[in-house]
């Protein structure tokens, strides 16, 4: 009798499970295009609002950069092969257009401020194109760079008792209205990436 009891009470549990899974499984269906449509409207903006100061000290904000297009991509001058290795393609790419690159900023966000020092990011930025611009602001002015372009920003402690950074290590490509309009991949060919910026510089 016991084992009969038994027997019949995993029954019902999973009769239970597939009828939640059935309803459930409904609802999904049924709710699916207001549930996508929903996700799509809380899609997080990119560029938002942000003021930080370069490393040559001017206060660079949004409202600043618009009026011609410009790259923005995060880093932080630690950084061991990402950071230094995404500037060296783009001065090299800038070196390319020549007089042409003048048609568009280039902007790296330090998203290490406690290091990150206006003079530290002045002696950095002359191993590359000097129409790049760094730009560096406090704790909180970082943080709302990072958040008007959706990125991602961590710092992460080390074994030696110091941190290094996680971020976003993507290429973000703003047009001239500061609107965006996708991202640089330096994994891409070089003839893909210069086509982009071409693109990009001419509103096509």
């Amino acid at each position: 009798m016991k084992a009969l009891r038994a027997f019949r009470l995993v029954a019902w549990c999973v009769v239970a499970i597939v009828t939640l899974l059935l309803i459930i499984g409904y609802l999904l269906q049924s709710g699916g295009g207001k549930r996508g449509e929903a996700d799509t409207s809380s899609t997080p903006a990119i560029g938002r609002p942000f003021e930080l100061v370069s490393h040559r000290g001017q206060v660079i904000d949004n409202a600043v950069l618009k009026g011609k297009p410009y790259l923005a991509f995060f880093g932080f001058t630690h950084c061991p092969d990402i950071c230094p290795t995404t500037l060296f393609e783009l001065s090299d790419l800038m070196n390319e257009l020549g007089p042409a690159a003048s048609g568009f900023n280039v902007v790296f966000i330090s998203v290490d401020p406690e290091r990150d020092t206006q003079q530290l990011l002045n002696e950095y930025m002359t191993s590359f194109d000097r129409r790049i611009l760094a730009l560096r602001g406090t704790p909180e002015q970082t943080a709302t760079a990072v958040k008007a372009f959706s990125a991602y920003a961590r710092k992460v402690p080390t074994e030696d008792g110091s941190y290094t950074m996680d971020h976003t290590a993507g290429v973000y490509m703003m047009d001239a209205n500061g609107s965006f309009k996708g991202t640089l991949d330096m994994h891409e060919s070089r003839e893909v990436r210069m086509k982009k910026i071409r693109n990009l510089m001419t509103g096509s």
